[in-house]
């Protein structure tokens, strides 16, 4: 999964720095203000795109003493930077320039070279796209899109996808808008088309800031897996009840455990020890993606500890 992460990143690096520059030297050439957005978030998109496998190198690390359970939230912050600067950069330098286009419109020259740049941009974008969503398709198994992109767990892939997404729609707005511009001659045309890409800009970054706050913060592992731990613990032999089952993602590939368990009155501590082990290594094998697990011995809430 790492490499095909990998990958799409690394496509749409690639791509995106092609396209960055192609859209400032046209910017330049043409006077197109909504060009000229279109660069900052093809530019935008390249440091974001660094910062992803920046995460991915520095989640890889190794637990240590200071870090005892890894460094796999490390894509998680990465992923969230990733997103508040397509807001903070992006979209409102887009905005910003859209505005000042409106106060004082320019006239686009040589149009032709916007509509060249653009085609090229949309089928770089669009073979970023498709690697991007092949993917994240082969992932997300038979959930739908969004269902896919809330409960899933790794960030890398469906970001990049947004990413994508704003990117051939805001490249059909300027399209749409170089076009009007030539037609009508009204040239604050342009500067409205930056707004517009800037706030679809803000739109993705508002999304994708939502979906990966919660993994951020500590979600917890899917609702069939903490299922499958309750059902293992429930058949070991010994155990009077599972009390609760907390889970959360330390990471993409890895589960955090905590249980609470009544064991029957007659275990002694040895047989507790043995059936702890018996949970441990069962709930690893079925569920490879759990790597600590720990269990406490507890009466249920409410009920009085035996003397």
């Amino acid at each position: 999964m790492a490499s095909g992460t990998r990958t799409v990143i690394y496509a749409a690096l690639a791509g995106n720095t092609a396209i960055a520059a192609g859209k400032f030297a046209v910017a330049g050439i043409t006077g197109s203000s909504a060009l000229f957005s279109e660069g900052v978030h093809s530019l935008v998109d390249t440091g974001n795109q660094a910062l992803l496998l920046l995460g991915l190198k520095r989640a890889a690390k190794p637990a240590d003493a200071a870090f005892p359970f890894g460094h796999g939230k490390e894509i998680y912050f990465w992923s969230f930077v990733v997103a508040i600067s397509i807001f903070g950069l992006g979209a409102t330098i887009s905005i910003y320039e859209g505005i000042a286009q409106l106060r004082h419109p320019s006239e686009i020259t040589d149009p032709g070279w916007s509509y060249a740049i653009l085609g090229f941009a949309a089928a770089i974008e669009g073979t970023a796209w498709f690697v991007a969503f092949r993917e994240f398709d082969a992932l997300r198994g038979p959930r739908g899109f969004f269902e896919a992109v809330h409960r899933g767990k790794d960030p890398t892939t469906y970001v990049v996808l947004f990413e994508d997404s704003a990117a051939l729609l805001g490249l059909l707005v300027a399209l749409v808008a170089t076009a009007l511009v030539q037609w009508t001659g009204l040239a604050w045309i342009d500067g409205a088309a930056s707004v517009v890409i800037g706030l679809i800009l803000a739109g993705t970054a508002g999304w994708l800031a939502n979906e990966t706050m919660g993994l951020l913060i500590g979600e917890s592992a899917e609702p069939e897996v903490e299922d499958g731990i309750r059902e293992i613990a429930l058949e070991t032999a010994g155990v009077e009840l599972v009390n609760e089952v907390l889970t959360m993602h330390m990471g993409p590939h890895f589960i955090l455990v905590n249980l609470s368990i009544d064991f029957e009155e007659e275990l002694d501590a040895g047989a507790i020890e043995g059936a702890v082990r018996t949970i441990d290594r069962k709930i690893k094998e079925r569920f490879p993606e759990v790597k600590r697990v720990f269990a406490e011995a507890e009466a249920p809430p409410g009920e009085a500890p035996a003397p």
